[in-house]
C-alpha cells in the first residue's frame, strides 16, 4: 500500500511510519519537522497542516490508498486537511482519544457511545481536548469523500513517548533510593503500547475495515504496582517503592495524573478511567504485547537521551518535585512511626 501519514515523526506516528515500513508499505509523511528526525526510507514533505497553500502542494500530483492522521487536535483544521485529500485516498484512519466519548470518564464507556457534543468546524477555544477530538471525528466522517476508520485510544506508552509518563517514572526510578509510590498498588491500570496501536492501524488499513474502535490495553490485567516494579526491573535500579496512601497524598496535595503520573485518588470517574471495553478491537485482531516489553524498550530508548534533555511532557510537564517527594515521604515515615 501507499500511505500518508499526517504526523509521523513523533511518537505514535513514528510507529505507524516504522511499522509501515517494515511491511513493505510506501510511506510519505508531512509534517513542519520539528517534532523529531524522519524516520529513514519515507517520502518527506514539509509543511503546517494549518496552511492551505502547504496542503494543496501536498496533494498536487499525488494520491494514497491509505492517509492516517495522527496529529489532529482542531476540528477545523483537521477538515482542512480532510479537505484537501478527499479523493486522493481510499481511507482515512484518524488517531482519536477514548476522551472523545460523550461522559468520559464521569461515565461508563461503551463501544456504542457517540461523542460530545462538537461542530466539525470547531476552533480551539471552543471545547477542552476531548471535546475538540470528537468534533475531529465528525469533520473526517463528514469531510472525507471515501471510507473511514476511527480510533479511540486509551492511555498510549512506548518508545518515543512524549506525554512522558513512563519516562518520568523510569528516570526517577533509575535514580534509586526510595521513591513515593502513590495509592494502592492493586489499582487497575489499562494501557497500550503504541507499537500496538499502530500495528492495529495498520491491519484495519490493509482489510480496508471502516467504523470506529475503542482500542486499550486488558481491563484489570495490569496494576500499579506491577508497571512500577517493571520500571525497577529494567532500570536495574534497585530503588526502595514506598507506597503511600490516597488518603495521604489528597492530604499533602500531591498532584493526580500529572504531578504523579497516572495516579489518581479512588473514585468511581477512576474505575471508568480504567475499564475501557475493547471487544470489538479484539475481535479485529488487537494484540497487545506484554507489559515487562514496553517498559524495557522504552528505557532502553530513554536512556540514550541525556538526563537533562528528557522532555518529561509536550503540553504538561509530568513529574513531582524532589524536594515535594522527600518531604510526603518523610510525613509517611513520621506518621508511621
Amino acid at each position: 500500500m501507499n500511505i500518508l501519514v499526517i504526523g509521523g515523526s513523533g511518537f505514535v506516528g513514528r510507529a505507524v511510519v516504522e511499522a509501515a515500513l517494515a511491511r513493505g508499505h510506501e510511506v510519505t509523511t508531512f509534517n513542519r519537522g520539528r517534532s523529531g528526525a524522519d524516520v529513514p526510507g519515507v517520502e518527506a514533505v514539509r509543511g503546517d497542516r494549518e496552511s492551505r497553500a502547504d496542503l494543496e502542494r501536498l496533494a498536487e500530483g499525488r494520491s494514497w490508498d491509505v492517509v492516517v492522521d495522527t496529529c489532529g487536535y482542531v476540528p477545523r483544521v483537521v477538515g482542512e486537511s480532510v479537505r484537501a485529500l478527499s479523493g486522493r485516498a481510499g481511507l482515512y484512519a484518524f488517531v482519536s482519544s477514548v476522551s472523545a466519548v460523550d461522559g468520559f470518564p464521569a461515565k461508563p464507556v461503551t463501544e456504542e457511545s457517540e461523542g460530545w457534543a462538537c461542530a466539525p468546524d470547531a476552533g480551539p477555544d471552543d471545547g477542552d481536548y476531548g471535546v475538540l477530538k470528537a468534533g475531529c471525528e465528525r469533520a473526517v466522517e463528514q469531510g472525507f469523500d471515501g471510507d473511514v476508520l476511527i480510533v479511540r485510544p486509551g492511555v498510549i506508552l512506548g518508545p518515543h513517548e512524549d506525554v512522558a509518563r513512563l519516562p518520568w517514572w523510569l528516570t526517577r526510578i533509575s535514580r534509586g533510593g526510595k521513591v513515593l509510590a502513590p495509592g494502592d498498588p492493586s489499582a487497575p491500570l489499562q494501557l497500550i503500547d503504541a507499537r500496538d496501536l499502530a500495528a492495529f492501524i495498520l491491519d484495519q488499513a490493509e482489510r480496508g475495515t471502516t467504523g470506529s474502535f475503542l482500542v486499550a490495553g486488558p481491563a484489570g490485567e495490569i496494576t500499579y504496582g506491577e508497571w512500577l516494579e517493571a520500571c525497577v526491573a529494567a532500570t536495574g535500579s534497585g530503588a526502595e517503592l514506598v507506597w503511600v496512601d490516597d488518603a495521604f497524598l489528597v492530604e499533602h496535595e500531591a498532584g493526580a495524573f500529572v504531578e504523579l503520573p497516572l495516579w489518581s485518588p479512588p473514585a468511581e470517574a477512576r474505575d471508568n478511567f480504567w475499564g475501557v471495553p475493547t471487544g470489538r478491537a479484539v475481535a479485529a485482531g488487537l494484540r497487545i504485547r506484554p507489559l515487562e516489553e514496553t517498559v524495557r524498550d522504552t528505557w532502553a530508548w530513554l536512556r540514550e537521551i541525556p538526563e537533562d534533555r528528557r522532555n518529561y511532557g509536550t503540553h504538561n510537564r509530568h513529574g513531582m518535585a524532589p524536594e515535594k517527594e522527600a518531604a510526603i515521604l518523610a510525613a509517611w515515615e513520621a506518621r508511621s512511626a
